[in-house]
């Protein structure tokens, strides 16, 4: 049901030329992961240029290097997370969207969530977060980041958490107590502890160790 609804939305999506990233994309970026089986929806920035090639979020190197995190904390990319993003269309020279594309995307997010009703919501960056939260000037991603906070989407309540965005990481490769990728992997098995207790993600990707997550 969840699927049938969700094609429902892509259609639309697809046809959208609410803004004009429509005329420079090559793909619609609508969605990646088992809407039947995800318990957390993660909403990133906007596609990049990988993302727009393939019509899939997160399957450039900050996308591999987020799986990798995933994996690594015992959750199933395929099976536990639905990945969208603020916007479904590139932005040229993978700027930050605009708050009118954002708005112009925003029934499509809206209807996504609505139809997954997650159990959680990752905001995945600054401008995922900023989609949802109102933010003074003191205060940060890095300050609100790993905090359990409440979201309302169409009157509902949802569970949601804000952790850093994979590109950032990519900019930083330590590995020391308080570095962001340590604090990424923080965040991310306090995720998986509060929303996916029961579920035992046994794989070979799980072997992950911390020279592979500093390398990438």
């Amino acid at each position: 049901m969840k699927k049938n609804c969700l094609e429902i939305v892509r259609q639309k999506c697809e046809s959208c030329t609410g803004c004009a990233l429509a005329k420079t994309r090559n793909n619609v970026v609508f969605s990646d992961g088992d809407a039947s089986t995800a318990k957390i929806v993660l909403i990133g920035e906007a596609p990049g240029e990988m993302e727009d090639e393939t019509g899939r979020p997160f399957v450039g190197r900050a996308g591999q290097l987020l799986t990798e995190f995933l994996t690594e904390a015992g959750i199933s990319r395929d099976r536990d997370v639905y990945m969208i993003n603020t916007v479904k269309c590139r932005p040229p020279e993978n700027r930050v969207p605009t708050d009118e594309e954002k708005a112009a995307c925003r029934k499509f997010l809206d209807a996504q969530i609505d139809i997954i009703k997650p159990d959680a919501i990752i905001l995945c960056g600054a401008t995922a977060l900023k989609s949802f939260v109102n933010l003074d000037k003191k205060q940060t991603i890095s300050k609100v980041r790993g905090q359990w906070m409440t979201v309302t989407v169409d009157g509902v309540e949802y569970k949601a958490m804000t952790i850093f965005h994979p590109s950032y990481l990519l900019r930083n490769h330590s590995m020391a107590d308080g570095s962001p990728r340590r604090l990424m992997q923080e965040d991310l098995r306090n995720i998986k502890n509060t929303i996916l207790p029961d579920v035992d993600n046994i794989s070979s990707g799980n072997n992950i160790t911390f020279g592979s997550l500093v390398n990438v």
